[in-house]
């Protein structure tokens, strides 16, 4: 091949190539012959924190009520049938719930006084917590229509406490007698957190009582999600 004929079939390839380009959807566009002119998708955004609480709590243990809840604009719920438990005490700076006494179990839950919450999307718990024996921490709701919801996401930390940190939308749910503290039915498929009145966690296992054994230790807690009008 010529000098002069490499130079034409270089063009051409060139050529190709642009018109190939330009007839490509641009970044961000329209593809796969969605609505012409519409907006891209837009990612769920991350959730604003709702609430924080962290307890006032002093070295002697005291009954989990509304008096130790730090946080004004909420009001606290205690589950379970063992009277005044569970407690609230400090141990190594950290104030936190204490769920040892609890029998057959304890559940404990937040609202925010004016408003419920929209924990789809990208709403989410932290908390700082450490448990003993094979006790765990599964988080729970309570639904505007009353419906009581319990998660199988389980947190134990046998060492110390630990900050954990999960997103509503990765919890699968089951029903919650909250009477009995016993679950009901199975696995739910579907459910819809955009209104939800109390939120907390509840310890499935009864408390061995003071000394090792088997509790739990519930320090702050965080929730992370839309303000929904009461």
């Amino acid at each position: 091949m010529t000098l002069r004929k490499k130079s034409v079939f270089i063009a051409m390839l060139f050529a190709a190539a642009a018109a190939v380009q330009a007839q490509e959807p641009a970044a961000g566009g329209r593809q796969g012959g969605g609505r012409q002119g519409g907006a891209a998708r837009q990612a769920p955004q991350p959730a604003p924190l709702l609430f924080k609480e962290t307890w006032k709590a002093g070295p002697t243990a005291v009954a989990l009520t509304q008096a130790v809840v730090a946080n004004p604009d909420l009001a606290l719920a205690v589950y379970g049938k063992t009277p005044m438990q569970p407690e609230v005490n400090e141990e190594g700076g950290v104030a936190h719930i204490w769920t040892g006494l609890c029998s057959p179990a304890c559940a404990v839950t937040l609202k925010h006084k004016g408003s419920m919450a929209d924990l789809s999307g990208k709403a989410r718990m932290k908390w700082y917590a450490k448990t003993s024996g094979f006790h765990q921490i599964r988080p729970l709701v309570k639904l505007a229509d009353g419906t009581w919801l319990v998660g199988n996401y389980a947190d134990s930390s046998l060492f110390d406490y630990h900050e954990v940190d999960f997103y509503f939308a990765d919890v699968r749910w089951m029903r919650l007698d909250i009477d009995s503290l016993t679950t009901k039915g199975g696995l739910l498929d579907k459910v819809d957190l955009s209104k939800v009145d109390e939120i907390g966690f509840v310890d499935l296992t009864p408390g061995s009582g003071h000394g090792l054994g088997g509790y739990s230790d519930m320090g702050w807690m965080e929730v992370y999600g839309k303000p929904v009008a009461r």
